[in-house]
């Protein structure tokens, strides 16, 4: 077994794992670091901490980054059991990691009662038009936090 393979299948166990013993939804996801070193695991616990972002990508991120001590994990792998959502796909860039693999495409998690295609098109229609409308607040003082924090750096 070639070690993508060998990754995922922790990743598909740990889901099992959450599904079976904690009645928890069937994501897990694991990071790996350039050494082979497991050094953050997660599992979809949005039930439990009664917390919509706690995904198991997201939850993998903030324990490898705690472990490592950074906020980066530009040399690390993350191997899911299921192709991320969007808000955990925006949680891998931001945390600058090298690779993804998944086993379970969205077409299956559709199929298995977790649809994030809604959002996807929501990211394409405009502000104002989405079911969850959003504007923006034309304040003179917007730019003002990004000055402030530019002058400290």
């Amino acid at each position: 077994m070639d070690k993508y393979k060998h990754y995922t299948q922790q990743a598909i166990d740990l889901a099992i794992e959450n599904v079976e013993k904690s009645g928890g939804e069937p994501f897990a996801t694991i990071i790996v670091d350039e050494n082979g070193a497991v050094v953050g695991t997660g599992v979809n616990n949005s039930h439990k901490k009664y917390d919509p972002t706690s995904h198991a990508e997201v939850e993998a991120i903030r324990d490898a980054c705690e472990n490592l001590q950074t906020s980066t994990l530009e040399n690390c792998t993350l191997y899911t059991s299921c192709e991320p959502c969007p808000m955990c796909f925006g949680a891998i860039y931001w945390s600058k990691l090298k690779e993804v693999y998944f086993a379970a495409d969205h077409q299956l998690a559709a199929a298995g009662g977790f649809d994030d295609t809604f959002i996807n098109r929501e990211l394409q229609t405009g502000h104002t038009q989405r079911e969850i409308p959003f504007y923006a607040v034309d304040h003179n003082e917007k730019n003002k936090p990004f000055e402030k924090y530019n002058m400290l750096k």
